[in-house]
C-alpha cells in the first residue's frame, strides 16, 4: 500500500513540478558542500546571497582551506551559527585540499567522513552532483512524508530515510525530495497548508484526517 502511494505521489508531483532541482545555487561540487552547511537553520535564499561574496574572496578549495576561520566567519555571519559553520567549512576544505586534491569524493562513506557533512548533505551531493540514488531527508521531506502517510509518525531523519528507501524507486528519490521542497513552499506550507488546492489531497492522510474531524 505504501509503495503504491509513493508511486502515485511521485507521478503527481512530477506533473506539478516538471523541473526538480536543488534550490541552492552552486557551480562546483565543493560549493554545494559549503552551501548546504550554511543552510542549517538558515533559508536557502539568504545562503545564495552570502555565498557569492565568500567565493569572490576565496574562489577555490585551496584558498578557502588556507583562509583564516575568522575571515570566513565574517562573511558568512548573516547565515547564523557563524563560528561553528566557519570552523566546519575550514576543516572540510582542508581535507578536500590535502586528501582529495581539491575534488569532492563520490563515495557516500567518504563524504560522511568530511567535517560538517551529515547524511542529508552527503545524499544531496550524491544525487545532485554524481547522479546516484539519494534521499535527502530535510525538514520538507520529513514533514510531507508524515503528513501524506508515506511514513508513520517518524521524525528522525535517518529513520525516515530508511523507511522511504523501502518504498521509493532508487532513481526517483533525489528528484522527489526536491519536489517535496517545492511543494512544501508553494502549497503544503507549515502551519498554513493550502489543502484545497493540493494535487495530493485525495490521497493525503492529513487531509483525510482533517476532513473527518469536520464531520
Amino acid at each position: 500500500m505504501c509503495r503504491d502511494l509513493a508511486l502515485e505521489v511521485i507521478r503527481r508531483l512530477k506533473t506539478e513540478y516538471p523541473e526538480a532541482k536543488c534550490t541552492l545555487d552552486y557551480e562546483k561540487a565543493w560549493q554545494l558542500l559549503v552551501s548546504v552547511r550554511l543552510a542549517a537553520q538558515c533559508t536557502d535564499a539568504r545562503v545564495d546571497i552570502v555565498t557569492p561574496k565568500l567565493y569572490e574572496r576565496f574562489p577555490t578549495v585551496a584558498s578557502l582551506a588556507e583562509a583564516k576561520v575568522a575571515d570566513i566567519e565574517a562573511i558568512i555571519r548573516p547565515c547564523g551559527l557563524g563560528p561553528s559553520k566557519a570552523r566546519d567549512i575550514s576543516k572540510c576544505m582542508k581535507v578536500l585540499h590535502e586528501k582529495y586534491g581539491g575534488q569532492v569524493p563520490d563515495s557516500f562513506e567518504e563524504l560522511l567522513s568530511l567535517p560538517g557533512v551529515g547524511r542529508k548533505s552527503a545524499n544531496l551531493v550524491m544525487g545532485d552532483v554524481f547522479g546516484k540514488p539519494a534521499i535527502v531527508t530535510d525538514t520538507h521531506c520529513i514533514r510531507l512524508s508524515n503528513l501524506i502517510g508515506l511514513v508513520d509518525n517518524i521524525k528522525d531523519p535517518a529513520k525516515v530515510e530508511r523507511a522511504l528507501w523501502k518504498i521509493i524507486p532508487p532513481e526517483e528519490g533525489n528528484d522527489l525530495c526536491h519536489r517535496f521542497v517545492l511543494h512544501g513552499r508553494a502549497v503544503c506550507i507549515a502551519r498554513r497548508p493550502k489543502c484545497e488546492s493540493c494535487c495530493l489531497k485525495d490521497i493525503c492522510r492529513h487531509y483525510a484526517h482533517t476532513q473527518a474531524l469536520r464531520l
